[in-house]
């Protein structure tokens, strides 16, 4: 049970009970994500179960569910959207209406979670064999992670630089590095992170404090980059980056900053005269969901290796104080089933 980053308690609540058209699902693991550590975003919420990169098996389904039975593994989306609405038919489902208000009952640090009809509808996805429960927690990030390289319009000749070489950053490293992308670049304040992102597919891997568009032109051809992918919303960070975008550029906002913060920019430099692109993601849909799964199931992106801690369900919240300090961590993942 959530009540602040330094406040997570184990509590004892009900099994939900499900309707007709609702699952059951016994979650076997549960990844830690950095959105789960904003307090800014979470507090006024308090208190509550969070978690929702899950992956379980089915323990009951109610009469009316013919589409999954007892026994299943599966992963879930927290999110799914209507397919319907004037977003959705737009392409746009991760803005969707419907898709704010749908989530799990109650979040994926606990042992049992009811889906609700709707994400029973759109939302379940069957685990080859062959994909481990802790395996299918990346669906989510790594569906965020398509679909925001997917926005970003990345080709085969870009030179990309990442912005933080957490758990999203390597994500993005390694999905780019799959994909064939000419040359990766990544910075980090971390040793320990720079060293995983050179790991993971990067070409180089600069500290953030460097002068990072001086040391992209020493090893880009005297360019800077052609994409510039902010997996951190530090201000130093963003700042960085519209620094760092060579013109015609695409800058994404994948990761939000701080409450109330803003950026003055100058829209002749930034945006008359070097037609650079900013752009955001937020989310992914079904689809970038099933290409992650089979990404996964074939190991073009071996996400096991992205792990390093894995917790039982009473210490949660030393995983979260892991993922805070951002230092010698990058996946933590909780094993509901392990109490203690």
């Amino acid at each position: 049970m959530y009540y602040s980053n330094n406040d997570i308690r184990l509590e004892e609540i009900e099994i939900p009970k499900i309707g007709p058209h609702e699952v059951l699902i016994q979650i076997e693991a549960s990844g830690i994500c950095g959105s789960d550590i904003m307090e800014w975003y979470r507090l006024h919420k308090i208190p509550l179960v969070l978690g929702h990169e899950i992956a379980g098996t089915i323990v009951e389904t109610g009469k009316e569910v013919s589409q999954f039975k007892k026994g299943d593994r599966v992963s879930v989306s927290h999110h799914v959207p209507c397919n319907n609405c004037h977003y959705c038919l737009n392409d746009h489902q991760t803005v969707c209406e419907t898709l704010r208000k749908t989530n799990f009952d109650p979040g994926g640090f606990s042992q049992y979670v009811r889906i609700p009809a709707l994400n029973v509808d759109r939302g379940i996805y069957l685990l080859p064999h062959k994909v481990s429960f802790e395996e299918a927690t990346f669906i989510e990030p790594l569906a965020c992670v398509i679909r925001g390289q997917r926005i970003a319009k990345i080709n085969l000749f870009h030179t990309l630089l990442i912005i933080g070489s957490g758990m999203a950053g390597l994500l993005h490293i390694y999905l780019a590095r799959t994909m064939g992308v000419h040359r990766i670049i990544a910075t980090d304040i971390s040793s320990y992170r720079l060293e995983a992102a050179v790991k993971f597919g990067a070409d180089f891997a600069f500290h953030a404090q460097e002068d990072i568009p001086n040391r992209l032109r020493q090893v880009n051809e005297g360019y800077l980059a052609d994409v510039v992918i902010l997996c951190t919303g530090a201000l130093p960070a963003i700042n960085q980056a519209l620094n760092s975008v060579e013109r015609g550029g695409t800058i994404l906002f994948f990761a939000p900053t701080d409450k109330g913060v803003t950026i003055p920019l100058s829209i002749n430099d930034v945006f008359w005269r070097s037609e650079i692109t900013l752009t955001t993601s937020y989310a992914g849909s079904r689809a970038d969901h099933i290409s992650a799964l089979k990404m996964i199931a074939a190991q073009r992106v071996k996400v096991s290796e992205i792990i390093t801690h894995r917790l039982p369900l009473a210490r949660t919240g030393e995983g979260f104080q892991l993922v805070v300090s951002a230092q010698d961590s990058i996946k933590v993942i909780i094993e509901p089933q392990k109490i203690g």
